[in-house]
């Protein structure tokens, strides 16, 4: 079926000699793999390599067989041109490391708008921002809304439980934390509009970057520590 919809570009990994194995996060299908035969030695090809740069933004026509195999790209033009996220190092190492992110957490073929917009919004709101420190935690977090796992905001208490994702009183399992990143979390998750702002040393923000991660590792099955994160930490401090 030949699809006409929006995309995200979550990654490209090279095959063969030329060719292209790109994943991207579609308006109207979710998760869709392509392989783009040739891209790598045609420059006169309709296909750009540079459109294919992980967050990048698409318009598409696809054909989708709805198989669970390797789709296959029609057309392709860039639906929003973005400015600093593919140019400036550290927001570039940002996109690196949610886009990684992202692709462990959603493996689902389905439509799924409201996650497709956040995801739009959030490439658009970052390549415009001028401070980025927090942004890959404020990107987590809201992310974790749209997959069903947020904290529970009306939950209170010292300590912290990964497994539950509620704050409470006791430590009553080894799920149950209580840091200086899990009090933050608490201050965060009842004022999320502050998440950007919100001032924290460079040693806070890497535990707390570490917290959300073991939080996704207990709720999203198979989710893997993202291999860009040494290369985040090395260029925020």
């Amino acid at each position: 079926m030949q699809v006409h919809t929006q995309a995200v570009v979550l990654s490209a990994i090279k095959y063969a000699e030329a060719d292209l194995i790109v994943t991207c996060y579609t308006k109207s299908d979710g998760i869709k793999t392509y392989h783009i035969r040739g891209v790598l030695k045609s420059k006169k090809g309709k296909f750009k390599t540079s459109s294919f740069i992980p967050f990048t933004i698409l318009d598409i026509v696809a054909n989708h067989r709805n198989k669970g195999r390797l789709e296959y790209l029609i057309e392709t033009k860039i639906n929003t041109p973005l400015i600093a996220v593919h140019t400036d190092m550290l927001k570039s190492s940002l996109v690196m490391f949610l886009s990684e992110v992202v692709k462990s957490c959603i493996r689902e073929e389905e439509a799924n708008p409201s996650l497709f917009e956040f995801l739009f919004e959030s490439i658009i709101m970052l390549d415009r921002l001028d401070s980025i420190a927090n942004f890959h935690i404020y990107f987590m977090l809201e992310l974790s809304k749209y997959l069903g796992f947020y904290p529970n905001i009306e939950s209170k208490g010292g300590y912290f439980n990964l497994l539950e994702g509620v704050f409470q009183e006791e430590n009553y399992s080894s799920n149950c934390i209580r840091t200086p990143a899990s009090n933050v979390l608490f201050i965060l998750i009842n004022n999320s509009y502050k998440t950007l702002d919100y001032p924290m040393s460079k040693g806070l923000r890497k535990e707390l970057v570490l917290l959300l991660l073991k939080y996704y590792q207990l709720h999203i099955e198979g989710f893997r520590q993202p291999r860009s994160l040494k290369v985040l930490e090395q260029l925020f401090e």
